[in-house]
């Protein structure tokens, strides 16, 4: 079977197809993205602006129409957090669902964080133990810990790269109150959620999904001891200075960071290291498998019932 996952989120639209059956591994066939950063069309009462529904509207209709030449034969589109959050997006949805004959769904952030820790769990196997999964995106952040498929605890924080990246860093290079401001911001809405998490912090391995924290992994493996498959503590503590001290046009020539990472990397490594400072971890191991992989295993295993 063909299926197709359209993720709709803060940075991007991305279609990701993949080949299976019952009981086999998602084989990737296809892949379609484009930039979108949705975070930067909203407005001020917490609306996306037209451009912004305009452009997101062409992008899903590119999208669409790519698995349609790519004969997908089942789509299962979903949204994160920027739609979920904006009180203009119940409604850019029905319209996109109504006009492209799609079931576009918002997930909530515990939902994503659920989806990726079984991606997770399924890709390291039972034998990986307790696992404590981290994924950072555009908008938020997921931490789901536990030992079985669905986890124990599952949280979202709107700590996204994107997000932050947007309402507090300043200047070229970054400032250092704009810094400061950051780190502060982060720790309190670690805060919250640290009394769920911290009885715990002894799980048998600590997971890092999303492509931000695969980018982190490389520059860890490229500047300091490592092969990019890690974070380790020591590492993303210099890295946070390091980039945060950098241009955005210094940062955007870095392997494996592109423009739109360029911008919004330097938020995502200061998360990193505020999580792993916290929860006292001093490794994370990068998961090639995410959401949009989480989202296919689950939609397979309905099926198979």
């Amino acid at each position: 079977m063909r299926l197709g996952v359209l993720d709709v989120g803060s940075n991007t639209v991305h279609l990701q197809v993949v080949d299976t059956h019952p009981g086999a591994r998602p084989i990737p066939t296809f892949n379609y993205k484009e930039e979108l950063r949705l975070t930067e069309f909203l407005q001020a009462d917490n609306t996306i602006n037209d451009e912004g529904i305009t452009t997101l509207r062409n992008l899903i209709k590119r999208a669409v129409t790519q698995a349609g030449i790519v004969k997908v034969e089942e789509l299962l589109p979903f949204a994160t957090s920027a739609l979920r959050e904006a009180d203009n997006g119940g409604e850019i949805i029905a319209n996109i669902n109504r006009d492209f004959e799609i079931d576009l769904q918002v997930l909530s952030g515990e939902e994503e964080a659920k989806l990726t820790f079984l991606a997770a769990r399924r890709w390291f196997g039972w034998s990986s133990g307790r696992l404590l999964v981290i994924d950072i995106g555009g908008g938020s952040l997921e931490i789901a810990v536990g030992v079985d498929e669905a986890p124990e605890v599952a949280v979202s924080l709107p700590l996204g790269a994107a997000r932050l990246t947007q309402n507090f860093l300043t200047g070229d290079p970054f400032t250092e109150k704009s810094i400061r401001n950051l780190r502060d911001h982060i720790e309190e809405q670690l805060d919250s959620i640290l009394p769920a998490l911290v009885h715990h912090q002894d799980t048998d391995r600590a997971i890092a999904t999303s492509k931000t924290l695969r980018t982190l992994a490389r520059l860890c493996g490229d500047w300091f001891d490592g092969n990019g498959k890690q974070i380790k503590i020591d590492s993303i503590r210099k890295i946070c200075n390091r980039l945060g001290e950098m241009k955005y046009d210094e940062r955007a020539k870095l392997p494996g960071v592109s423009g739109n990472r360029a911008r919004q990397i330097v938020a995502g490594a200061f998360v990193t290291e505020s999580v792993m400072r916290n929860l006292d971890l001093r490794e994370l191991e990068i998961c090639p498998w995410a959401l949009r992989e989480g989202v296919i295993l689950k939609w397979m295993d309905w099926t198979e019932k």
